[in-house]
């Protein structure tokens, strides 16, 4: 009974405690007041304090209060205490950020990391946060492993500074790149390692690696790599292959790297039957004709992905846009056989309800819709939405084209086709001052509008004038003469030429002359064009002109009326019509003299090629060849001296003398040729610094061509080579061009010139 009375009493005692304290704490607030503050103004800490005056003050209240000041991240210590009826709130501020200074960073620009830190909060005049400088630490580090600098150190110093405030001081230790020492493949017993290692873009240190940087391991580069490891495999039958594991390893010193990557060959497979599934809305005939991978063929992946693509595009120009075709291979593992089933669902068929352009303030919408083959009300075509995008971009109106498909709210089965464009100058006014080492100084005053009133006809007038050349020009051209996308233009034209000047025999040429153009579209990649042109030629010669030019002007006299006809055939299905990156473009043409009211009678006939392909990454393969032969008929004994094709300069040649390469006269001066043979080759090189690529590029080229006399037997040794660095540069006073060529095969009589040049401004 003692012991209930001494616990009942131990009871009361801690209550009665406990409501003493409870009683002690709670008050109504008089006063708030703040001391320690520096930076942090006292209107900021009553915004995030949840109490206010008036207000009962408890513990819970007051944990309340310093939980939020806390969660500010201004504060490094709160303390809350009583004077009376007032509450006092005692702050320790964190010191903000004075300077944040970064050394030895070469691979990351200052700016842009400071925008970056800007981004999570770390910057100037912010709080500091050891834990956000821990951070950038973290991702600093990170950033250069993904260079593949792993002995990059980053080391970081806060010094405090007046105020308050603390300096940030990064340095940065990049170390070297390090290099793939060794890759191996380990499980291989069908292909060797060196030939599965030729499908990797990763590699061991070559003599291209200074270019392409092959041998500096990426984690992205390696995926990429054992893709196309397995891509290669499934391409030839090996459907159940494996990558195992892979291993990375970096030697001591952080300098090599070692790839080691265990597979799984597994067995061959054979395609034992290919089948359609779904709904086929197409004809199962025309599908089956899609199918590129058969029955008892070897399983390729290659192949049904493919397979899968041309099926979804040929439903998309059948206006089934949102088309799904799914491959689903049935594997009988004891045959060793797969059966591929390409399931379609094809969705709604799309219609296009109305096509829209937004951004042309100046060109008129039947200017961009003439360039349509898209049509509205019909269902839409992927393939005919596109080709109106590129058929816009190569008006030459317009700096880009965007288009968009988006669905019409409310429906299923129907879509507006937007074009956006960005509109280009299409009136230009130039006085223009340049210079060549071929022309020298060189004038130009042009008046030209390419997009005339908004109507996409092109007026213009130009003015040249240079050592070499002076020529007047007009011209019109109606890319729309008829309904059918038939153009038509005239022009009209004056030009002095003083060959002496252009490295050529001493003699002077004044043309003065007329034309009529019609161009002729076929296809969508395939044209026709054609002129009539008349032109009245004057030769002048000079005292020391040469026995074969003057021997040509006692035969046919100094003065001709030249009546011709031109004829050309295009193919063209390149992305852009100036700088571009992809596609082929052919032209075959032709300039016969009419013999009726012509004084000299003669033909020639020119081929010119480019061809671009992507061989590696952003490095594009460009192919390009000019083939010209020209002759006499009728009367005249020989093609005339002034029309002879010339080789040799920036436009054939690199490396050479403008016009230099080639037969020479009784003078010892260039004379040109009937035959010209020139080819070039061109890998376009990948600048990371240059920032607009459409206007700059950058080539490594090798140039060979050779001129031929009438008389002349093409020998492929006289074929004259030069190979070195180019560059050009469409800035917005004209084009800038420089290359760098080393001429080999060379003879004796002819004039190297390395370094080669043009450049323009405008005032």
């Amino acid at each position: 009974m003692k012991s209930k009375t001494y616990k009942f009493i131990y009871i009361l005692l801690l209550l009665t405690s406990f409501i003493s304290v409870e009683a002690e704490e709670r008050f109504v607030i008089e006063d708030i007041r703040v001391e320690g503050l520096k930076r942090i103004t006292p209107g900021t800490v009553f915004n995030y304090l949840p109490m206010k005056v008036g207000d009962t003050f408890s513990d819970s209240l007051s944990s309340d209060a310093v939980r939020a000041l806390f969660k500010t991240g201004f504060f490094d210590d709160v303390k809350v205490e009583k004077d009376g009826n007032d509450l006092i709130l005692i702050f320790k501020e964190r010191p903000a950020i004075g300077t944040i200074k970064l050394s030895g960073n070469e691979d990351i620009k200052t700016d842009e990391l400071l925008d970056n830190l800007k981004q999570i909060g770390f910057a100037e005049g912010r709080v500091f946060l050891q834990s956000q400088l821990e951070m950038v630490e973290q991702e600093l580090q990170r950033q250069y492993y993904s260079f593949g600098k792993y002995a990059a150190k980053i080391t970081s110093k806060v010094t405090e500074l007046d105020n308050n405030r603390v300096a940030i001081n990064i340095d940065v230790s990049e170390g070297l790149v390090a290099k793939i020492k060794k890759i191996n493949i380990v499980g291989n017993n069908i292909f060797t390692e060196k030939k599965l290692l030729k499908e990797f873009k990763l590699s061991t240190p070559t003599m291209l690696s200074f270019f392409f940087k092959n041998d500096q391991y990426s984690k992205q580069k390696l995926s990429g790599d054992l893709e196309s490891l397995r891509t290669y495999y499934l391409d030839r039958g090996y459907l159940n292959f494996a990558i195992d594991s892979t291993q990375v390893t970096i030697s001591p010193d952080k300098k090599d790297i070692y790839i080691t990557i265990n597979i799984t060959e597994g067995e061959l497979y054979k395609v034992s039957e290919v089948k359609l599934g779904g709904d086929l809305t197409l004809s199962e005939n025309e599908l089956l004709e899609l199918i590129l991978i058969k029955a008892g063929e070897l399983f390729s992946r290659k192949k049904v992905t493919e397979t899968t693509q041309k099926i979804t595009d040929s439903l998309g120009e059948k206006g089934y846009s949102f088309a799904n075709v799914n491959s689903i291979p049935d594997i009988d593992k004891e045959n060793k056989t797969v059966s591929i089933t390409f399931f379609v669902d094809p969705g709604k068929r799309v219609y296009v309800r109305r096509i829209n352009f937004s951004g042309n303030t100046k060109t008129k919408d039947e200017v961009l819709r003439r360039e349509m083959r898209q049509q509205e009300g019909a269902w839409i075509s992927t393939a005919q939405v596109e080709r109106g995008k590129l058929r816009l971009q190569r008006t030459g109106f317009f700096k880009t084209v965007n288009v968009e498909t988006p669905m019409i709210p409310g429906t299923a089965d129907q879509v507006d086709v937007n074009y956006a464009v960005e509109e280009a100058p299409g009136g230009q006014f130039g006085i223009g001052l340049g210079f060549s080492q071929s022309s020298g100084l060189i004038l130009t005053t042009s008046l030209s509008q390419d997009n005339f009133l908004g109507s996409g006809k092109r007026v213009s007038f130009a003015f040249n004038n240079s050592q070499i050349n002076s020529r007047y020009s007009i011209g019109y051209l109606n890319p729309y003469y008829t309904i059918d996308g038939v153009s038509r233009g005239f022009n009209m034209f004056y030009k002095e030429t003083d060959a002496f000047d252009a490295n050529l025999a001493e003699y002077d040429t004044k043309d003065v002359g007329a034309d009529v153009i019609f161009g002729i579209p076929i296809s969508e990649t395939n044209s026709i064009d054609t002129s009539l042109q008349y032109k009245k030629t004057d030769i002048s010669l000079g005292g020391t002109a040469s026995t074969q030019v003057r021997d040509f002007v006692t035969l046919n006299g100094s003065e001709y009326d030249i009546f011709s006809w031109n004829i050309g055939f295009s193919y063209d299905t390149r992305n852009k019509a100036i700088l571009p990156d992809k596609g082929t473009y052919h032209r075959v043409g032709s300039e016969v003299v009419i013999p009726a009211g012509s004084d000299v009678e003669y033909f020639k006939v020119n081929y010119e090629t480019k061809w671009f392909k992507d061989v590696y990454e952003d490095y594009i393969l460009t192919l390009g060849a000019d083939v010209g032969y020209g002759d006499a008929y009728g009367d005249t004994t020989e093609l005339p001296f002034f029309e002879n094709f010339y080789v040799g300069g920036p436009r054939s040649v690199r490396g050479y003398k403008e016009n230099t390469i080639g037969p020479r006269d009784t003078s010892g001066r260039p004379l040109g040729g009937s035959t010209k043979i020139v080819g070039n080759a061109e890998v376009i090189l990948p600048f990371p610094f240059l920032q607009d690529l459409k206007q700059v590029r950058v080539t490594g080229f090798l140039d060979a061509g050779n001129v031929y006399g009438p008389n002349e037997d093409i020998e492929f040794d006289d074929i004259r080579y030069s190979s070195g660095l180019s560059a050009i540069w469409i800035s917005p006073f004209g084009a800038l061009s420089a290359s760098y060529a080393v001429p080999f095969g060379t003879k004796s009589t002819d004039q190297e010139q390395n370094f080669q040049f043009t450049f323009g401004t405008s005032f």
